[in-house]
């Protein structure tokens, strides 16, 4: 049965919002740029979830929940922010029949009211660091939306700390960045990413660095997976957020703000996906092995029931479709939509040999193996379409990455990858030329890759993309 999908050379951005149709991820909202997620898309949010929670509360820090309506007021107090803000902000001015004495923003970000509240709970140095974290919902009026990537509301974390130093700062927006961000999106997503800082013109508004994941996507664009920003005393200074230090003085506290969000399932699509569907990494699929009953004979039932039973007492997340009603190709291209890595098919005639067929999604590889070993070959294959779908993310990154001497031909190369050329040959002028074109500077690294300490460090790279 062939596949529903356009094909990507053909047309990217159709066969993006085909998959998200056809394996059932979300499905527009009835307000223009909200969407609705669907149960498969968001099982693997769910996934996305639990992955970074673990990790997130490894870190240190404690979940709370924060409103969703803000006073108008709270945004203006940090003006930098709120001017960054403002052509995204939904607005309520009218609230139980009447007019509102205050108009409320529906959250952009909690920045603002999160701080006035670290204001009333910051008193002395042994208050800090305080870290909280919120899972939430978040409104920004987006002008041209795109499922998972772009849309008027959205699902995420967003995390806040308040410290006793600049330097305790920065080491745990570093700390989030790298125990966090890099690795949920490298050891579970699969998908490689580049790090560095923000220039000034990209950077979030009121922060004084942004820390950056880029990762590319299998149409050679780049797209922002996550950051984690040092505020330094920007809002503390707007919200009040002092302390007593040890040595009795008042204090300023230092600050971070960090975040991913629903964006990740559109990233998991774009860089992972095929002409046949999405390829759902193993650490990652809510169902990473399904058994599928070809056909309802004498004792095929039940041995798919056994091997679906004894494939989840050996920890793999299973289903079992025993729905002889479709048709079973119809039913096997519904799992590859939906990106389940293995398929272990069980039918009488492969039975009756001793066997079963074990399919694997990554690489459309069908082979017999023996009923006996089941359950072995199941976890061999798992741990190799994990690696396989990371390197071979890896490997387009690379061949796609092109060093470059001058503007004129990093804006040719960033027409299907990324540019790599000193930040020095760029600079504000020339970042303002490259925007021109639809092209940005993704972040600034040093030239071994690694994390720089700010724009001014001689000798940094610029990592240049087209971007989502």
């Amino acid at each position: 049965m062939a596949s529903p999908l356009t094909p990507r050379e053909k047309d990217f951005p159709r066969w993006y919002q085909d998959v998200i149709t056809q394996a059932e991820l979300a499905d527009n909202g009835p307000v223009r740029g909200t969407m609705v997620i669907r149960p498969w898309g968001y099982a693997i949010w769910e996934r996305m979830q639990a992955e970074l929670d673990a990790r997130i509360k490894n870190a240190g820090a404690e979940n709370a929940y924060f409103p969703l309506f803000i006073p108008e007021s709270y945004l203006k107090r940090e003006a930098e922010h709120v001017e960054g803000f403002s052509p995204e902000l939904a607005v309520v001015t009218y609230g139980g029949g009447k007019r509102l004495e205050e108009p409320v923003v529906v959250r952009p970000t909690s920045e603002t009211v999160i701080n006035s509240f670290f204001g009333k709970w910051i008193q002395s140095y042994r208050d800090l660091p305080l870290l909280i974290n919120q899972w939430a919902n978040v409104v920004r009026w987006e002008l041209r939306p795109r499922l998972f990537l772009r849309t008027s509301e959205f699902l995420w974390q967003e995390g806040h700390t308040a410290h006793a130093s600049e330097e305790d700062a920065r080491k745990y927006a570093l700390r989030i960045l790298g125990e966090v961000y890099v690795s949920t999106m490298e050891e579970v997503l699969s998908i490689p990413v580049l790090t560095g800082h923000k220039t000034a013109r990209e950077r979030f508004a009121g922060a004084i660095r942004t820390w950056t994941c880029e990762a590319m996507m299998g149409d050679g664009k780049a797209l922002q997976m996550g950051t984690s920003h040092e505020l330094g005393q920007n809002f503390a200074k707007a919200f009040g957020i002092q302390f007593t230090s040890e040595a009795g003085s008042l204090e300023y506290a230092w600050q971070t703000s960090w975040g991913v969000s629903t964006r990740l399932v559109g990233a998991l699509i774009m860089c992972h996906g095929d002409d046949a569907g999405l390829r759902l990494p193993p650490a990652l699929a809510p169902v990473q092995v399904v058994v599928l009953l070809v056909r309802d004979e004498e004792g095929v039932r039940r041995a798919a029931e056994s091997i679906a039973n004894d494939l989840s007492v050996a920890g793999w997340r299973v289903r079992l479709d025993d729905r002889v009603d479709i048709s079973f190709g119809r039913r096997s291209v519904e799992w590859e939509l939906k990106g389940v890595p293995v398929r272990v098919e069980v039918g009488p005639r492969d039975l009756a040999e001793g066997r079963v067929t074990l399919v694997r999604r990554d690489v459309q590889d069908k082979r017999p193996v023996a009923l006996a070993g089941v359950a072995g070959e199941v976890g061999e294959e798992l741990g190799e379409a994990q690696r396989r779908l990371f390197s071979e993310a890896e490997e387009r990154r690379d061949a796609r990455t092109t060093r470059v001497g001058s503007l004129g031909e990093a804006v040719a190369a960033a027409a299907d990858g990324f540019a790599v050329l000193s930040w020095d040959a760029i600079g504000l002028e020339g970042e303002q030329e490259l925007a021109a074109e639809g092209v940005s500077v993704r972040c600034l690294q040093r030239e071994d890759g690694s994390l720089a300490s700010s724009d001014d460090e001689p000798g940094l790279q610029a990592v240049v993309a087209r971007a989502y």
